[in-house]
């Protein structure tokens, strides 16, 4: 077990509020000097999360298996964290075809503050636990708390509330030993060190934090069937370049030509993998729903399917 990172500690003591004396010289650089000196910084945060993988990959396995029993994946942060978990959780119904209930964010300080800071919202766990308790949160949820220091209040009080109900509970952490590591049953902690701009963890440890997310959401997703190959079969026709994608998936995947991808996919409702099916198979959408339905929605099994 970590070290937690306790209240009596200083956040001084924090490698994210280091400061970098690499750079102590950045005021007086040039504008390229500057932007060389983000660059190279980072460049460090890639191998911080290679480190982190084994850790990822066993809170995506225990995210992906509450999902398939009908679970949520609920992530929840302040500040940037906050923001950068919206960002993924709002980008899944699109991308993946999920219901907005599936994955949702929370950020401290409620939607004012995904817009304007609202920077006393975090120091409260009531307001954390308060928050995730209005989502009513059960047993078979999955709630993730995003915190670069990993002693966020909001963070802790929610994700400690998550765990009193029995849902799954993970942290993504941007410091070693933290808090949040200690109150979840899969931390992930990221360690990339000080910042450029000591203590702006919307730089380093954001993109780290990014990074991660978009790791947990894909891989889940590829778990739960929600791809074919590294193929994006499930994306939701929304506007004329989705629709373009769509029938460009059909050809590539049943070799049909594009008037009859076209015609499939309206066919389908607009969806990719029920027009693969039934052009595959030779079925009309209602079998061809049914055929995904047996194969638990995934494509493959779904096209060679007796």
């Amino acid at each position: 077990m970590t070290k937690s990172v306790g209240a009596d500690h200083s956040l001084a003591e924090l490698a994210t509020e280091g400061i970098d004396e690499r750079y102590r010289d950045l005021d007086s650089r040039s504008t390229l000097g500057v932007l060389e000196a983000m660059n190279e910084a980072e460049a460090e945060v890639p191998r911080a999360v290679n480190r982190a993988l084994p850790q990822i990959s066993q809170l995506v396995d225990g995210v992906a298996a509450r999902l398939r029993t009908g679970g949520r994946l609920i992530y929840l942060g302040a500040g940037t964290s906050g923001r950068l978990g919206i960002v993924d959780a709002s980008e899944c119904p699109p991308t993946f075809y999920t219901s907005p209930e599936t994955i949702q964010a929370l950020i401290a300080g409620g939607r004012e503050a995904v817009f304007s800071a609202v920077e006393a919202a975090e120091d409260s766990q009531e307001a954390g636990a308060k928050d995730l308790a209005e989502l009513q949160i059960s047993s078979r949820d999955a709630v993730v708390g995003i915190a670069a220091s990993g002693r966020t209040p909001y963070v802790l009080g929610a994700v400690r509330a998550a765990a009193e109900v029995g849902a799954l509970t993970g942290g993504i952490a941007c410091n070693t030993g933290s808090e949040l590591s200690a109150a979840v049953q899969y931390p992930v902690e990221v360690e990339v060190g000080p910042e450029v701009l000591a203590g702006s963890t919307r730089l380093k440890a954001g993109s780290a934090t990014k990074q991660v997310l978009n790791m947990i959401s894909t891989a889940v997703m590829v778990q739960n069937g929600k791809t074919y190959g590294n193929l994006m079969v499930d994306v939701a026709i929304t506007n004329a370049k989705l629709r373009d994608r769509g029938e460009r998936l059909i050809m590539r995947i049943t070799g049909c030509d594009r008037n009859r991808a076209k015609h499939a996919l309206r066919d389908s409702g607009d969806r990719v993998k029920v027009a693969a099916v039934m052009l595959t198979r030779g079925l009309d959408r209602e079998a061809a729903e049914l055929v995904l339905r047996m194969n638990d929605e995934r494509l493959a099994p779904a096209l060679e399917a007796n």
